[in-house]
């Protein structure tokens, strides 16, 4: 087993206040509706979306590798606009990864701007880390939501005002 992380940047076009109020607080609702063919729905299994809720995600037929996935909200700091997730079942663990959280920033860059920072924590199966490929796989579906997000508020201008 290996540790290691992976980290990212997006600008997105969006105030950090829209964005904050639909990814930390309506998430679990709004994720299936702009990415309906990869996740079919989001469910709370435990909790009522705040700290330590449980998210049970169910993802479509399109998605071969894996049917569920299975998370916690670690951290949820909302004046420094903040989550942190663990996923413990699902998504990669089992595939490359044995264990993996994530953490989403998002700073203000102008009143239109939001700098999104991705952190995701690892260790790995195997002995060996991550190739940049394995790496891109693993991030590029939280790339996909956060600008289906984007997309979907500059679509519906008074959502999460």
């Amino acid at each position: 087993m290996v540790a290691g992380s992976i980290k990212s940047e997006h600008l997105l076009s969006v105030s950090i206040d829209r964005v904050w109020k639909a990814v930390a607080f309506d998430g679990y609702n709004l994720v299936p509706k702009v990415v309906p063919d990869f996740i079919s729905s989001i469910e709370l299994s435990e909790g009522d979306g705040g700290l330590g809720t449980v998210l049970k995600i169910n993802f479509t037929d399109a998605v071969e590798k894996f049917r569920i996935a299975k998370e916690r909200i670690e951290e949820i700091d909302p004046e420094k606009h903040a989550i942190k997730y663990t996923i413990f079942e699902g998504w990669h663990i089992g595939l490359t990864l044995k264990s993996y959280s994530i953490e989403v920033k998002f700073e203000e860059v102008n009143s239109s701007e939001t700098l999104v920072k991705l952190n995701l924590e690892h260790d790995t199966i195997e002995n060996t880390p991550l190739v940049v490929e394995e790496e891109e796989e693993i991030m590029k579906d939280y790339v996909l939501m956060l600008k289906a997000i984007e997309g979907y508020l500059i679509e519906n201008p008074t959502s999460y005002v």
